[in-house]
């Protein structure tokens, strides 16, 4: 249980062609879809709040330019300009790649911090992970379903002010690792994204209010040394609802990541 094999070095050519290949696939899958994607935006003030959340934009990070974190809220900015103001209608499908297209030099995407096999890279259009990170943990108090999300296969970074539990989030790569969601109610939604001087912020309302509530918690975290000798972190992130003081619970995603970091580094600080 809980055992990741040691990854596979692939050269660079198979990775750019096996990405190309996704890609493709997913654009085919799209045009003969019988998916009702969420596609317009809506010009109504929807008046209740589900939940809202914000996450800070510059992050300094061990051995990371910080020019491309500055970039990062360039391309964060253009993003959020096709996903904005969009409906979730009942029976839609909210995909983030089908909305916001390939991010290209053309469009006006920046180089920013991208995570490949484990290792800091750049590309165009990076950062724009801490989007699909935002919009998983709204969604995810919400009575919207998950139908498509990613995770890292590396833990890079360790703990350092986190906010949410390891793993609520999602990963993204255009356009075959994408964030899906269905509204599986009568209700409809509409979410919010803006830019501030330091923060990516979000919202999801509805047009009618919701009478449950939601958490997340974090259950069954533990670290694991791997036989070929790394460290493994795992855990399942849950959704607990409330309505009329009854609570219900289900798991919504599991996790497995590969540490790229020492997990039991000591305090080197001599005390005073």
């Amino acid at each position: 249980m809980n055992e990741i094999k040691k990854p596979i070095d692939r050269s660079k050519l198979r990775q750019k062609l096996g990405k190309e290949y996704f890609i493709l696939k997913r654009k085919w899958n799209w045009i003969f879809t019988d998916r009702n994607y969420s596609k317009a935006k809506t010009s109504i003030n929807f008046q209740h709040s589900v939940f809202k959340h914000r996450s800070l934009i510059l992050r300094p990070l061990k051995d990371v330019d910080m020019y491309l974190q500055e970039n990062k809220r360039t391309n964060l900015a253009i993003a959020i300009k096709h996903l904005n103001e969009i409906e979730i209608k009942p029976n839609e499908y909210f995909s983030l790649w089908k909305l916001v297209g390939r991010p290209t030099k053309r469009k006006g995407y920046l180089e920013g911090l991208v995570l490949k096999n484990g290792e800091i890279d750049r590309d165009t259009g990076g950062g724009l992970c801490q989007l699909g990170n935002l919009l998983f943990w709204i969604f995810a108090h919400s009575p919207l379903t998950v139908k498509e999300r990613y995770r890292h296969g590396f833990d890079v970074f360790p703990d350092v002010n986190r906010k949410v539990p390891f793993g609520a989030g999602a990963t993204l790569s255009y356009n075959y690792i994408d964030l899906q969601i269905k509204n599986e109610t009568n209700t409809s939604f509409v979410i919010k994204l803006w830019l501030d001087d330091t923060h990516l912020n979000g919202e999801l309302l509805s047009n009618i209010k919701i009478e449950e509530s939601y958490k997340v918690e974090e259950r069954n975290h533990i670290i694991k040394q791997q036989s070929w000798g790394g460290y493994s972190r795992h855990n399942q992130i849950f959704k607990v609802i409330t309505r009329e003081n009854l609570e219900t619970e289900e798991m919504i995603v599991e996790n497995h990541a590969i540490m790229m970091y020492n997990p039991f580094l000591q305090n080197t600080k001599k005390p005073e």
